[in-house]
């Protein structure tokens, strides 16, 4: 088992630190040089990892994981209820939409996107990871989870990313208050500078988050005016995936 821990690990730094070399793994690992590329090359024999083209030295995620991305997808649930809604809400403010989930405490994990026709436009690849405490999808779900697991959030430090990435406890504490009273949380390049977004939370039955829909925009079409206008559609098309979950 303590193998396949080793595999999965590696397999998850090459797709975070993708185009990555050995050497590099080894100093995140600690571990010997011999057993990543033994472990590299299992996964590439799999199908898992590839060689990258112009540089055979470095490794990238392989064919395996694009493909097994989508089918996971479109068969789970989540995937199914969030598709149409997602498109819908793209029409009306013609901007990208996004569906993330949270993996633990740990990140916000985009799993799905669907792209407006600005030619000047916000992108995040599927798969991308970003913190809790400075995106809007990230806000969505602390203010949904209980008072320990955002306090426990909070001990482990807020990293600043930006001039207006909440650093201090109580800013963040009082941002979930608010998100709480409106029903949708705002980043205003809070992560990435001159990217902008507005997220409401999916909810299961118990009221759990289970993910964040967002629309995701450049600062140089964010309109404070019609914040509370965005923000109450985007809230709108997290309930109703909320309620096809629940089979309403």
């Amino acid at each position: 088992m303590k193998s396949v821990t080793r595999s999965l690990r590696v397999l998850e730094a090459v797709a975070q630190h993708q185009p990555v070399t050995v050497g590099e793994l080894t100093k995140l690992f600690g571990l010997p040089k011999s057993t990543v590329q033994r472990t590299l090359l299992t996964l590439a024999e799999a199908g898992w990892l590839r060689a990258n083209r112009k540089d055979t030295t470095r490794w990238e995620i392989g064919a395996r994981v694009l493909a097994v991305r989508p089918a996971a997808l479109q068969g789970s649930s989540l995937f199914a209820a969030a598709r149409e809604p997602m498109i819908r809400l793209r029409d009306t403010v013609n901007e990208t939409i996004h569906l993330s989930v949270p993996d633990a405490l740990h990140s916000m994990v985009v799993v799905d996107r669907v792209d407006c026709d600005h030619p000047v436009r916000t992108f995040h690849t599927i798969g991308d990871t970003s913190p809790l405490h400075a995106t809007a999808t990230g806000h969505a779900i602390l203010a949904r989870l209980p008072k320990q697991d955002v306090e426990e959030l909070i001990a482990q430090g807020l990293e600043r990313f930006s001039d207006t990435t909440p650093t201090e406890p109580d800013e963040l504490r009082a941002e979930l208050d608010r998100i709480r009273a409106d029903g949708y949380a705002i980043n205003r390049n809070q992560y990435r500078p001159g990217v902008c977004a507005l997220a409401a939370p999916v909810l299961d039955e118990s009221g759990t988050p289970l993910a964040a829909v967002a629309i995701s925009m450049p600062d140089s079409r964010y309109d404070v005016t019609r914040e509370s206008e965005w923000g109450g559609i985007v809230a709108g098309a997290a309930e109703e995936i909320s309620g096809r979950l629940r089979g309403d």
